[in-house]
């Protein structure tokens, strides 16, 4: 590939596939300049850092997640409890998803969550921003109760942690994961009904 045709999303596109094959730990800049057949200088000119280019492909890695929560958020038709339940049940299997399908790019995220990592922080305050909207439109409708949405929406999103924290991921492949989901998640819509 010459170096014009280089962009940053091609360069995504290689790193996740160098991710996938080596590992977080194992896959260098090196790596990903040469699957893209250019010299590690043309990866840095687009991202200055290893870090700064795991960063962005979990970023765009978590923000395929993100769109469809939103879309979910944004439904007009649906009541808040139902698009609650709805969002809930999105994000779990999107998280179960990520780690069985893609346990390597899931392991690049542990590792940056670890890191404290800028893009994972805007990724989670993303996620809480979304619940806060759902629970206002309920509060409005009357079909919730929050007398403060954003903090219901923070202890939502903590109560249900075990279902989307990738620290519990070996936890998501139980056989009897979906009735606990099913349980943490009624009581929590039952505990914000009006």
């Amino acid at each position: 590939m010459p170096p014009e045709a280089l962009t940053p999303d091609r360069i995504l596109e290689v790193t996740e596939d160098v991710l996938r094959r080596y590992g977080p730990a194992k896959a260098t800049v090196v790596d990903v300049a040469r699957a893209l057949g250019v010299s590690h200088g043309s990866v840095y000119r687009h991202f200055p850092s290893k870090a700064a280019l795991r960063e962005a492909v979990t970023g765009r890695w978590l923000g395929r997640t993100v769109g469809r929560l939103a879309e979910i958020a944004a439904a007009p038709a649906e009541p808040a409890p139902s698009k609650l339940e709805s969002w809930l049940e999105a994000l779990f299997e999107a998280k179960r998803h990520k780690a069985g399908d893609d346990p390597e790019l899931f392991a690049t995220y542990t590792v940056l969550l670890s890191e404290n990592s800028g893009v994972v922080d805007a990724h989670l305050a993303e996620l809480v921003d979304q619940l806060t909207g759902i629970i206002e439109e309920g509060v409005a409708a009357g079909t919730l109760s929050a007398a403060d949405a954003p903090a219901s929406a923070r202890a939502v999103f903590d109560a249900t942690a075990r279902f989307h924290d990738p620290q519990y991921a070996p936890e998501w492949q139980s056989p009897t994961i979906a009735a606990e989901f099913e349980a943490v998640s009624s009581l929590v819509i039952r505990g914000l009904r009006a």
